[in-house]
């Protein structure tokens, strides 16, 4: 099983933590890299090899996780010389990727079975599986219902629920036929232009525990919640 992790971020909404480490290398809880726990994760899975996109910061990468073999796998690089969007560092690995391969972000913390998601996007037959999470967002403000000049209806402090992408999935190397190597893809131009030639991609629902450490709340969150979780999120590893 191979997976590609996309690390060639910034990190800019992590800053100052980011200045001098790229973001998939923030420590978290007893100094583990958030790095270091995905390939672990992703070993313990069975996924034996990995392509690191990298690019803001990607030699420190590169020297710290070197060719995978501390943690049983075989790991290589793929440089993006300019920001290339979610989706456009695939387009010029394409070639080296099989038919079905696991796709996600290097900042996120979770017991979500990454194996799983890749057998049920193969058994999907879908071109693109999303991983997805139920996020609750609380408004602090008294949100209003106009129509034209008339105020209809009134909530006071409403939260609405959600189900977002996780940052984690399954994809076909077909569905990135017709887009140029070398240009930006995002993941919302994918999704939209799946959608748009009626192939929607599968969502797996997840319920377990994740976090998004490139957002400063959950990197905090995080930390104070490592240690408590660390079996859970290491279990096999």
């Amino acid at each position: 099983m191979h997976a590609v992790i996309l690390a060639g971020g910034k990190g800019v909404r992590l800053r100052p933590y980011t200045t001098a480490l790229p973001k998939p290398l923030v420590p978290i809880g007893d100094q583990h890299a958030i790095l270091e726990i995905v390939l672990r994760q992703l070993s313990s899975a069975g996924f034996t090899r990995c392509t690191l996109a990298i690019g803001h910061l990607g030699e420190i990468i590169r020297a710290y996780v070197g060719d995978g073999s501390q943690w049983g796998m075989s790991v290589d690089y793929a440089t993006e010389e300019s920001p290339l969007g979610t989706m456009g560092p695939l387009l010029n690995l394409r070639e080296r990727l099989p038919e079905h391969f696991l796709v996600m972000n290097g900042d996120i913390l979770t017991d979500l079975d990454y194996a799983d998601v890749l057998r049920r996007h193969r058994d999907s037959g879908a071109p693109l599986t999303i991983a997805t999470y139920a996020r609750k967002v609380h408004i602090d403000f008294g949100v209003l219902t106009t129509d034209a000049s008339k105020v209809v209806a009134f909530t006071e402090k409403p939260s609405m629920d959600y189900r977002v992408s996780m940052g984690v999935y399954g994809l076909s190397r077909a569905t990135l036929d017709g887009y140029t190597p070398g240009l930006p893809l995002g993941f919302d131009e994918l999704v939209l232009d799946l959608l748009k030639a009626q192939n929607p991609p599968h969502a797996y629902e997840f319920g377990g525990y994740w976090l998004d450490i490139g957002r400063p709340d959950d990197y905090d969150r995080a930390n104070a919640e490592f240690t408590t979780r660390k079996s859970l999120l290491l279990k096999g590893a």
